[in-house]
């Protein structure tokens, strides 16, 4: 089989995540690192993560960026608290609202960069100060909630056998998983996505409906951000200052999963990879217990940086093979 250039960055990220994981399980196999419930728990600690960088990343593949994302988690969860200990909203209403309103932002957002031409990265970077605001005026400290339904979903746990289970948030998240891979690649949604990333105009020029398609990526996003808000609420709490910089790890997850920042190449599963390379990081340095919890942030610096590379080298063998 061969392998093209855009096979090339998910082909590298398989093979980082498979070097961590294998490194780690030698280094730590007497305390367990290649156990199940251990891989199992990459899933369970990453859930929110993994539920934003799915939204995160067909806002990439379209060519553009979303820098709201945590801001919506905090609201989301802020609201959600709010809403059922000051007016008494049953969950389901307020998780429903605060899908709604999540995906009404996104969408929102989308229309302000479509009808005025404005770049992604302003348009949501004001979506970003707006939505932490907003959340500050609901309430300025974290709300704690407590209901009965809430308490059987934070407790509910999915037996796998062997003393393994899965939470209500790792369940979630793989049901968001499998929806957005089929999205991504069997839908009409999905190839216009590609198609507007790849190249706009050309996009425009074959008649695709690349303003509508825009609007409902940010939509997407902003639903996806909502949804891993309500998967932090699941921790009996809605905090308006939770989620901080946490887009900034979304960014980086959908990066090394071999999306290209530019647009077009990238996929779902690649995505995956991505938060499990984190997930693998953050749980290797727990184990280590004697270095600081900062290193993730530059062990992730550090591969953000060799993936953007690898980027650029796919890309400029791409100029010269079109050009050849």
């Amino acid at each position: 089989m061969r392998i093209t250039a855009k096979q090339i960055p998910i082909i590298a990220t398989l093979a980082v995540c498979l070097l961590l994981y294998g490194t780690a399980a030698i280094a730590f196999h007497d305390r367990g690192f290649f156990s199940v419930g251990v891989f199992v728990n990459f899933f369970i600690d990453n859930a929110m993560l993994g539920i934003a960088s799915i939204g995160m990343t067909f806002v990439i593949l379209s060519g553009g960026i979303d820098l709201s994302v945590g801001s919506v988690i905090g609201l989301t969860s802020i609201f959600i608290a709010s809403a059922m200990d000051r007016y008494k909203l049953p969950p389901i209403v307020a998780i429903f609202v605060a899908l709604l309103g999540g995906t009404v932002f996104g969408g929102g957002m989308g229309a302000v960069i479509r009808y005025f031409g404005l770049p992604p990265f302003l348009v949501t970077l004001a979506g970003m100060f707006f939505a932490r605001g907003a959340g500050f005026l609901l309430h300025l400290e974290s709300v704690p909630i407590d209901h009965p339904f809430y308490n059987a979903l934070s407790e509910f746990h999915l037996a796998l056998g062997g003393g393994i289970e899965l939470t209500a948030s790792a369940l979630i998240f793989l049901a968001t998983f499998i929806i957005a891979i089929y999205l991504a690649q069997y839908t009409r949604f999905g190839r216009n996505v590609y198609a507007l990333g790849g190249n706009e105009q050309s996009a425009v020029l074959m008649g695709l409906p690349t303003g509508s398609v825009k609007m409902r990526v940010y939509a997407l996003s902003g639903f996806c951000s909502a949804l891993a808000g309500v998967v932090y609420t699941l921790g009996l709490s809605g905090n308006p200052s939770a989620a901080v910089g946490l887009e900034l790890d979304a960014i980086a997850a959908v990066v090394i999963g071999g999306t290209l920042l530019t647009g077009g190449v990238g996929y779902v599963a690649g995505t995956l990879l991505g938060v499990l390379i984190l997930g693998i990081i953050q749980t290797a340095i727990t184990f280590q217990g004697s270095l600081s919890s900062w290193w993730t942030k530059i062990a992730i610096g550090v591969l953000l940086l060799i993936f953007i590379l690898l980027q650029r080298f796919v890309q400029t063998r791409k100029l010269r093979t079109t050009a050849s």
